[in-house]
């Protein structure tokens, strides 16, 4: 059986084509799927042909953010989730490593994501997916919106790693969609005081509906020193580590990819001097997918507005150009023609 598919073949070389659907296997279930947004690693492999160390080298199907409805059970796949709308955990664990069996699946030293060379993506029609690894949603939800569950999820680990609690004064850098959904995931966490950064206006100009209490443009002007108990770095900018703006004992979480940039040469003494825990922060943990897809239940996040743009699968490659160059989106969607 073949199926429609946005194959990178090279550096900007995107076609929609026709591919093999991936045999069902036993614990698995097919996902028909409905809408895939666009990260910033698609956009890496389809302008370099690569995201940091790893490298494109042969026609890969891109995106990882999807939502879709089970359309078909492996063996042992639980029944309840046929017909079911959903959100796809992109990264597959092996469950065997040490590291898995500590609870930490996320670092799994050979786990496997989707969109991710050599690993098929998500834009294309239908999806074979660990039945653990799809997680029912409400199916009157718009499927792009319920595609962002993945980021979102990131947002949740990232809170959760940087341990923001109820009355927290929260920094987050980076005014992109990850930090605009960890000023919102650190909000339903109970921060009191949030303020967001970034040095791009374009991005800033989108921030206004975030949620934050404060939007600084740090070309202008910077964050009050000592005054936040954590930091979610989502910029991935090494100088936007702000060990300053922090109290004594607080903590960083970096969850945006860093750039091939040095950190700034005092890091590590304010790190030691007042015992900043600097804490890296990788994808999402156990029950991050959980808490993203209650705060959609909820209500309690707007995921509608992170949606500026959409398109159908058969122009996944405007799409991704759409992306790079036009800042001021958040996400674009990328659709099946169900939902286009």
């Amino acid at each position: 059986m073949s199926e429609r598919a946005a194959v990178l073949h090279g550096v900007r070389d995107l076609r929609v084509e026709e591919v093999e659907a991936e045999p069902l296997r036993p614990g698995a279930v097919r996902v028909a799927v409905r809408a895939t947004g666009l990260c910033g690693s698609d956009l890496h492999y389809y302008a370099e042909g690569r995201n940091g160390p790893n490298v494109l080298r042969s026609p890969t199907v891109l995106g990882h953010e999807a939502s879709g409805v089970v359309t078909e059970l492996g063996d042992g796949a639980d029944p309840d989730l046929l017909g079911r709308t959903v959100a796809v955990e992109p990264a597959r664990p092996c469950r065997r490593c040490p590291t898995c069996a500590a609870g930490r699946y996320n670092l799994c030293p050979s786990g496997r994501c989707f969109g991710s060379p050599p690993v098929h993506g998500t834009l294309r029609s239908t999806l074979v997916v660990d039945a653990e690894l799809v997680h029912p949603v409400p199916a009157e939800v718009d499927p792009a919106v319920s595609a962002l569950v993945e980021p979102l999820a990131v947002a949740c680990w990232a809170v959760r790693r940087a341990d923001v609690l109820s009355g927290s004064s929260v920094l987050v850098t980076g005014a992109g969609p990850i930090g605009q959904l960890a000023v919102a995931a650190a909000r339903a966490a109970g921060a009191a005081r949030i303020v967001l950064t970034d040095v791009d206006a374009r991005r800033l100009a989108t921030a206004a509906g975030a949620g934050a209490d404060e939007v600084l443009d740090t070309t202008a002007e910077q964050p009050e020193a000592g005054s936040f108990d954590r930091q979610l770095e989502c910029s991935g900018a090494p100088e936007a580590v702000n060990l300053g703006a922090l109290v004594p004992g607080g903590a960083v979480a970096l969850v945006g990819i860093p750039a091939a940039r040095p950190a700034a040469p005092d890091l590590l003494a304010a790190a030691q001097r007042w015992e900043i825990d600097v804490r890296g922060c990788f994808r999402y943990g156990p029950g991050a997918f959980r808490t993203a897809v209650s705060l959609l239940r909820s209500g309690r996040v707007d995921l509608a507005r992170m949606v500026t743009s959409r398109f159908p699968l058969e122009q996944a490659d405007r799409a991704l150009g759409t992306a790079l160059t036009e800042r001021d989106h958040l996400k674009i969607a990328v659709l099946s023609e169900e939902s286009a």
